[in-house]
């Protein structure tokens, strides 16, 4: 299980070989002057072949530690999932002579300065096994710890500590593993730093005032079959146009009668009547709410005197 990878620099192809490799991290800049002459070519070939790209950058401990991040993160045009770490080790001229309590105060404002800059982004820290046991107090490597302890099997960096990436070989090419399943994986925690848009409240919902959706005649023993929409509620509509609640109002003409309604699902089935009253013509109009949420199509309508009704609902704003 896991993944292997490179590390390049000037010293390296433009376009090393990338067969088995998963990620690769690229040199981009030293100091405060120098730029790695290759770092676009083997960025722009890592990513070409599908690999997790990162970018890193070798200090010069003396110096300002923000003064050499910015000059590092102004050199790449940044995209998601791209990888930042710090290259914490000193054993050239540029650092032999930094005292190791500044050369500890340097890494631990690097990162954090640079983390500020690029939250959207893992920053991480590289170092070799002498600088993580003998210069290290805080233990702080960021998001993540790439640890170098070359001769060691892959795999097997020999620290407590948790780490993500280990190089175990500096034989012609620096060579990495790490310990996540696939390639995917790595791009999907290497993207997971991206910011989430807020999730927008869900407004609720507005509606016009009753409508008139329907005026019809039911006349005497006779069954009268009504489309209507499924009726919703004024939280959760549903059902076309007529996305609201539903009412069926129903009115006598000329006598007193008596009345039953029944629901046709949209299954194709006729429930029992659903109920049957006396309607007077000196009472109001019956005004009945039809199911909220029900897959109701028809509403038959049976009298023994002719009706006038209308259905009102309402409609989205």
């Amino acid at each position: 299980m896991g993944i292997y990878g490179q590390d390049w620099a000037s010293y390296q192809s433009s376009s090393p070989d990338t067969s088995g490799l998963a990620f690769a991290f690229v040199k981009v800049t030293e100091g405060l002057s120098y730029i790695n002459p290759k770092w676009v070519a083997q960025r722009d070939h890592a990513k070409a072949n599908g690999l997790v790209w990162g970018a890193y950058h070798y200090p010069h401990m003396a110096n300002d530690p923000r003064a050499e991040a910015d000059y590092f993160l102004r050199q790449v045009a940044w995209q998601p999932g791209d990888i930042i770490v710090l290259d914490w080790e000193g054993y050239d001229d540029a650092n032999v002579n930094v005292p190791k309590s500044r050369q500890l105060a340097y890494r631990d404002a690097w990162l954090a300065y640079v983390k500020d800059q690029m939250p959207g982004h893992p920053v991480g820290m590289y170092c070799n096994l002498d600088y993580w046991l003998n210069v290290d107090r805080t233990s702080n490597y960021g998001d993540f710890l790439w640890i170098a302890t070359a001769g060691r099997p892959a795999g097997q960096p020999g620290i407590k500590s948790p780490w993500l990436f280990h190089q175990y070989s500096d034989n012609g090419v620096d060579r990495d593993y790490c310990h996540l399943a696939s390639r995917d994986e790595l791009r999907t925690w290497a993207l997971s730093f991206q910011p989430h848009p807020p999730t927008q409240p869900k407004p609720a919902p507005r509606f016009t005032e009753d409508d008139m959706l329907a005026y019809f005649t039911v006349p005497a023993t006779t069954a009268f079959d009504l489309p209507v929409e499924p009726a919703g509620t004024l939280d959760a509509p549903q059902g076309g146009a007529r996305n609201g609640p539903l009412w069926l109002c129903l009115a006598p003409q000329g006598s007193d009668a008596q009345v039953a309604l029944t629901y046709h699902h949209e299954g194709g089935t006729w429930d029992a009547p659903v109920m049957a009253f006396p309607l007077t013509v000196a009472g109001s109009k019956f005004v009945h709410r039809l199911p909220d949420g029900a897959l109701i199509d028809k509403v038959r309508i049976q009298s023994s005197v002719p009706l006038v009704g209308y259905l009102t609902g309402r409609r989205v704003a």
